[in-house]
C-alpha cells in the first residue's frame, strides 16, 4: 500500500475510534444523571424497579401533597409530608426551605432517594400557578383520577 494512503487510512481509523470512545463516555455520563419520574403507586408497587425501591437510584417523585400530612418539628428545617397519586401515599422527608407555593393539595415534584419506606428529598418543586402541572405528572395523575372517578377543575372547564 502507498505510504500516503496508509497514513490517511490510519488517520481516519484513529478519528473514528476517538469519536466512538467519546460518544460512549458521553452516553454513560448522561445515563448516570438521568432521574426518572415515578408516582407513589409505581414506587410502592414495585413498578419502578428494585434499584428505586432499595434507594440505589435517584429519581423524581411526582404527585399531590396529601391533606393534613405536612409537619415540621419546632426549631427544625426538616419537613415531613406525604405525596399521593390517588392510588398510594408515600411519606417524604425534606430538610431545607420549601418553595413559597408549597402547600397541601398542590402538585409537587421531589428529587431524591428512598430510605426504607420514606422518600428522602434533596429538592422539592411546587407548581407555579393554577394551570401548570408538568406533563409527566399530569398524565400519571390523570390515569389515577380516571380510575377513582375524581373530577378536576380542568374536566369541568372542558365539559362547558
Amino acid at each position: 500500500m502507498n505510504p500516503v494512503r496508509r497514513r490517511r487510512l490510519l488517520f481516519v481509523v484513529a478519528i473514528v475510534a476517538a469519536s466512538a470512545l467519546s460518544m460512549t463516555l458521553i452516553a454513560f455520563a448522561l445515563q448516570r444523571n438521568v432521574s426518572y419520574l415515578y408516582t407513589p403507586h409505581e414506587v410502592l408497587g414495585g413498578i419502578a424497579g428494585a434499584a428505586v425501591s432499595s434507594g440505589e437510584a435517584r429519581f423524581r417523585l411526582g404527585g399531590m401533597v396529601a391533606g393534613d400530612s405536612f409537619s415540621r418539628a419546632e426549631g427544625s428545617m426538616e419537613a415531613r409530608f406525604r405525596v399521593t397519586d390517588g392510588d398510594a401515599e408515600l411519606p417524604v422527608r425534606y430538610t431545607g426551605l420549601l418553595p413559597d407555593l408549597f402547600r397541601e393539595h398542590q402538585a409537587v415534584i421531589a428529587t431524591g432517594r428512598m430510605d426504607g419506606d420514606t422518600f428522602v428529598a434533596e429538592q422539592v418543586l411546587a407548581r407555579h400557578d393554577e394551570t401548570y402541572v408538568p406533563k409527566e405528572v399530569a398524565d400519571k395523575m390523570g390515569l389515577a383520577h380516571d380510575r377513582h372517578g375524581i373530577v378536576t377543575p380542568a374536566d369541568t372547564d372542558a365539559a362547558q
